[in-house]
């Protein structure tokens, strides 16, 4: 004698089950990979760049590597911005004319 509503409804039932853990593995994997990027964006925010000098803040130079390493410019950007800061930051050639006496 069979009992509740047969096989069909119990292959549903357990297919259900099946269903419903993998989306508990699924929402279990997902909140662990969260976890790991937090924590990661956590501890690179908290690192000091080994370049900087006590006290100091990052150069614009620094700070366009920066950029570029984590993907926010693309190669190109990132040698045009590097030709203007080096442009900018260049020694300027005196404009005063030499008399030979300082």
């Amino acid at each position: 004698m069979m009992w509740g509503y047969g096989y069909g409804f119990n292959w549903l039932g357990m297919a259900l089950m099946m269903i419903g853990s993998l989306l508990w593995i699924v929402l279990l994997v997902v909140i662990v990979w969260a976890l790991i990027r937090w924590l990661n964006h956590q501890m690179r925010g908290s690192i000091w760049p080994t370049n900087m000098i006590h006290g100091s803040s990052p150069t614009a130079m620094d700070i366009l590597r920066q950029r570029y390493a984590r993907g926010e410019i693309d190669a190109v950007t990132f040698e045009q911005m590097r030709e203007r800061i080096e442009a900018s930051t260049a020694p300027q050639p005196d404009s005063r004319p030499f008399t030979g006496v300082r």
